[in-house]
């Protein structure tokens, strides 16, 4: 199949209706009916505000976070509706990509 992955970067300490950003976009992707998503925390990172961002001992929420998930156009569709509807501001790779299952080849 072809589609492509998408991959939202943001910090722990983010939050949206209560949650972490990064949950909050697994829980909205797996509402949506979308097929999987992997949420990953970083050791370090920095954005466009050029802050390095790190996991510290005491204190995680500065931890930076990457979600992916490998989607068809209408789920891409979905999720960047849903952010809309939501307001939701956060920076993401878009990239085109073929997937599937490695027993379908």
């Amino acid at each position: 199949m072809h589609g492509f992955q998408l991959t939202f970067f943001t910090q722990q300490s983010r939050k949206h209706d209560g949650l972490p950003l990064g949950e909050w976009l697994l829980q909205e992707a797996h509402k949506l009916g979308i097929r999987g998503a992997t949420l990953m925390t970083a050791t370090q990172g920095f954005g466009h505000d050029g802050n390095l961002h790190s996991a510290h001992f005491f204190e995680l929420s500065d931890q930076s976070i990457e979600i992916t998930m490998a989607l068809s156009q209408a789920d891409i569709e979905l999720m960047f509706t849903r952010l809309r509807e939501e307001e939701i501001n956060v920076f993401f790779v878009k990239t085109p990509i073929e997937y599937g299952m490695s027993g379908e080849i």
